[in-house]
Parts: C-alpha cells; structure tokens; sequence
C-alpha cells in the first residue's frame, strides 16, 4: 500500500467524526481492552476503532 496524497487524506480526515489521525496507542489501547478480563463477556461484538468514519 502506498500512502494517500495530502489531498486525499485530507479529505479522509475531514470526513470523520473525530477529525484527525489517530495514534497507533489508541488502536493498541482497544486491542489491549478487548484481550483482558474486562472485556471477558463480550462476544461476537465489532468494535470499530476508526475515528467515525462508519458513524
């Protein structure tokens, strides 16, 4: 995969909920969430990490 042009994410971003990039330690935070005992009843769940774009 290439990166997308300035322009276009740009226009990716925008389109958000949250308008910006994410960090990776906020993917990492979700991942680490659902690998623990606190997330032990959650089952067959989407849990989607994506700043909005699916909102």
């Amino acid at each position: 995969m290439e990166p997308p042009s300035p322009e276009a994410l740009k226009a990716m971003v925008s389109a958000l909920a949250i308008p910006r990039v994410s960090d990776p330690a906020e993917t990492a935070a979700v991942i680490a969430f659902l690998a623990s005992p606190a997330a032990s009843y959650i089952t067959g769940a989407v849990i989607d990490s994506n700043g909005g774009y699916t909102a």
